[in-house]
């Protein structure tokens, strides 16, 4: 264990008083109200590959550690299934915590903890906005070059062809135009 009188560096905590008060405000919710059942952990199909638990993170907002939650792998593993929302006994919704954390964390320029699930994201949208729904081969053909990992699960994707679980052409919908209007709004 490294001492001060040693020399050796050391790592300090420094919370961030104000950051408590952002997420409750900026989130709109109760994030005081959580006295950590731990229901939200105990129920996340994730949290085997969260290196910090949903309870802990609600703690750590507590604790005002803005760095600590925000470069978290965490928040942006959160699938947002809304299963710690649903058991939190003190109704707070806390996949929407989550996303708040992601959106902090990008207004902020915090370093992206998971980059390739931006990446998902935004071809994600990219499909919803130029088809009025998701073109899953166009949305994966996106993701796939923005991440340059071609060929991972090319086994795969030729199984969901042959099954016609993939479609090569965008199925055609009504109100293509109307969702267009909500991403131009936005």
């Amino acid at each position: 264990m490294a001492s001060a009188a040693s020399g050796e560096d050391l790592s300090i905590v420094r919370p961030d008083s104000d950051f408590f008060g952002a997420v409750e405000a900026k989130s709109g919710e109760p994030v005081s109200a959580c006295y950590q059942c731990r229901k939200c952990t105990n129920g996340c199909p994730l949290a085997f590959a969260m290196d910090v638990m949903p309870n802990q993170v609600m703690r750590m907002i507590q604790l005002g550690l803005r760095e600590e939650v925000l470069q978290s792998h965490t928040i942006w593993i959160c699938a947002s299934c809304q299963t710690c929302t649903t058991r939190c006994p003190n109704d707070i919704d806390i996949a929407h915590v989550m996303d708040t954390l992601r959106q902090l964390s990008m207004e902020l320029g915090v370093e992206v903890a998971e980059p390739n699930v931006v990446k998902f994201h935004k071809a994600f949208l990219d499909s919803l906005r130029r088809h009025g729904r998701v073109f899953e081969l166009g949305m994966v053909g996106r993701y796939k070059l923005a991440t340059m990992d071609l060929f991972s699960d090319a086994a795969l994707a030729w199984e969901m062809l042959k099954r016609g679980k993939l479609k090569f052409l965008p199925a055609g919908i009504q109100g293509k135009r109307e969702v267009r209007a909500m991403f131009d709004r936005s």
